[in-house]
């Protein structure tokens, strides 16, 4: 230990402390460290602090230095950024702010008990002056994810509501976080700070990892703002707050990008405000929030269920039902023969009982307000509701003469699709639907994805949505259909729905790695051209930094910094796959399921999230 000590540089080093081998020293020796550390002044404290934070991350639990004054220290050591910019400026101490923020967060992730030694401790008032904007937009991600992990528990929310702003700055922040990382960073290469560069890579990449790390940290510094605006989106007397309409109309755009996939971000703030009937109407209020949760609900987006659970609470409430009835009919007619999705079972008949609930009422009821369309849509699933009935008495023999009779009429719709007659084919396709036994799923898949592909040649791409979308909730595993997935991806593309287009392509590639038909595998593990020339048009199209970079213009580059690293969007001009190219997509889809029909609703259905296509 004494050796030690004369060989190190640093008097009172925090490593040379760390191996004391007498428990009540070491511990005595922490706690003045801790202490004295905020007042001195020496050269490589950022060292200490860095080792610190990398036992935070890997022991948040550890209750050793919440009990010797870290929270006390870290606070401190930001404070006195703020005050002594000298200090700040000198040797390395301008990581020291970053690391203190980060630390807080970590030992405060997982234990009430830690958020309430913290708030204690004096943390939150230099947490809210870095999410105020006192540094930068690094400093602003640490803190806005440490109050967001404060303001979670029931103990410590309210300290932090104390402070009014926290909840107008996070706000703030999730709407400018995208435009302040892309004009503050990545636009400028040559402006951008060493130590942002340092920390985005730990020293260990170049430009392109510097641009792909502020991609992923802005993703991050915006989801973690809508993580905080959560936690006060779940009391009622913020939600007056929360749901100015300014503001609901950008939640769905809110989404993480697949650099953040694990985060619900505005969807889930979304779902939060929905489930109180506080935040039910001015959602209701904003057209553009029902089109794009419905679009979310048809649409292979991971947090596509908490879409549906908005617009059942929407529909079950009646303050609101009358709002959005027209609009969400439309999507949710579609997926109202879900068996489950994720950990949601029978989600399908929760849908169709939500939808027709009015059916029992007099004519004076909402049904007398709806569309002639809506009105047909719930006609078609109380029709299918009542053949379903109907055919569990039905016998057998019965049910393999309509079945034969809808594959007769199946195959004259191949024929006309062959010869060019494609409203001809799709109105067979209709006829073989109305003829399918309901419980005849797989059948029903082809039918009404081969009839989507008719709607895509008819440049009709909301019919096509719908048509894919029944199939994909009817195949076993949900979601997993592979052209189905390809049709709907072109349907929103048509439509400029850039994010809904990309999942759904990502997601058919996905299912094309793993098929064994031979119109869908993957021919040398390659991915077909015409899947992979739409990926990245989506890509570029559905860029985090796309709205910054056209209302701020492209990165800067003068090339004093090496080859610098810049997304460049796929400008050609994209056509709806051939026949050719697609091989045997639009050709016929024969059926080579057993005969036998049976009831998958109680089969396990597995709902994995799609790998990140890089293309």
């Amino acid at each position: 230990m004494d050796k030690n000590h004369l060989d190190c540089p640093y008097p009172g080093c925090f490593f040379c402390v760390m191996k004391e081998a007498n428990p009540s020293k070491r511990r005595t020796s922490i706690m003045k460290f801790f202490k004295d550390l905020p007042s001195q002044d020496d050269e490589g404290q950022v060292l200490a602090i860095s080792g610190l934070w990398n036992t935070a991350m890997a022991h948040p639990n550890d209750p050793e230095f919440i009990d010797l004054g870290i929270f006390e220290c870290m606070s401190a050591l930001i404070l006195k950024g703020f005050k002594n910019r000298r200090w700040l400026s000198h040797d390395q101490n301008i990581y020291i702010p970053y690391y203190a923020a980060h630390i807080i967060g970590s030992y405060t992730m997982n234990m009430e008990e830690f958020a309430e030694r913290a708030v204690q401790a004096g943390v939150i008032t230099p947490l809210v002056e870095l999410l105020r904007g006192r540094l930068t937009w690094v400093e602003q991600r640490v803190a806005v994810r440490a109050l967001g992990h404060l303001a979670t528990y029931d103990s410590t929310f309210p300290a932090v509501a104390s402070h009014g702003e926290v909840l107008e700055l996070s706000m703030e922040l999730a709407l400018s976080s995208l435009e302040i990382v892309y004009t503050h960073f990545y636009q400028f290469v040559d402006r951008r700070l060493s130590y942002h560069c340092d920390l985005l890579t730990r020293g260990m990449g170049g430009l392109e990892m510097e641009s792909r790390k502020a991609e992923e940290w802005a993703s991050q510094l915006q989801c973690w703002s809508l993580q905080l605006i959560n936690c006060f989106a779940f009391k009622s007397e913020f939600l007056s707050v929360v749901c100015k309409p300014d503001f609901l109309v950008k939640l769905p755009g809110m989404w993480g990008g697949l650099v953040n996939e694990n985060s619900p971000a505005g969807i889930g703030l979304l779902r939060t405000i929905c489930h109180h009937k506080l935040g039910r109407p001015p959602v209701a209020n904003c057209p553009s929030v029902i089109e794009a949760l419905c679009n979310i609900a048809r649409s292979s987006d991971d947090w596509q269920y908490m879409a549906v659970d908005c617009l059942l609470w929407l529909l079950q409430d009646s303050n609101t039902r009358h709002k959005v009835m027209d609009k969400a009919a439309l999507a949710l007619v579609d997926l109202a023969e879900l068996s489950s999705l994720g950990d949601h079972k029978k989600l399908g008949d929760s849908i169709a009982n939500v939808l027709l609930q009015d059916c029992a009422l007099p004519q004076v009821s909402i049904r007398t307000m709806l569309t002639s369309h809506t009105k047909e849509l719930l006609d078609e699933l109380t029709s299918i509701r009542q053949r379903l009935k109907w055919e569990k008495n039905m016998p057998k023999e019965d049910l393999h003469i309509k079945q034969a009779a809808s594959l007769v009429v199946k195959l004259e719709g191949n024929s006309l699709f062959s010869s060019g007659d494609i409203a001809g084919a799709a109105s067979k396709y209709s006829e073989a639907l109305a003829l399918c036994p309901v419980k005849s799923k797989k059948e029903r898949v082809v039918l009404y994805s081969n009839r989507a592909q008719c709607y895509l040649l008819l440049q009709d791409p909301l019919a096509a949505i719908s048509d894919t979308t029944r199939a994909l909730s009817l195949h076993n595993p949900v979601n997993r259909h592979a052209k189905s997935l390809w049709r709907r991806a072109q349907a929103y593309d048509m439509l400029g729905l850039a994010k809904e287009s990309l999942l759904d392509a990502i997601l058919f590639i996905n299912e094309c790695s793993q098929s064994t038909d031979p119109d869908l595998c993957l021919k040398q593990n390659k991915v077909p051209d015409y899947a992979e020339r739409l990926v990245k048009k989506q890509m570029h199209a559905a860029w985090l930094f796309k709205e910054a970079a056209l209302k701020h213009g492209g990165v800067h580059y003068d090339g004093k910094r090496g080859e610098a690293y810049v997304r460049e969007g796929d400008d050609s001009e994209w056509e709806t796959a051939s026949e050719s190219e697609m091989g045997n997509e639009e050709k016929e889809e024969t059926n080579d399921d057993d005969s036998e029909w049976q009831n998958e609703d109680d089969r396990k259905i597995k709902y994995e999230k799609p790998p990140v296509f890089k293309g």
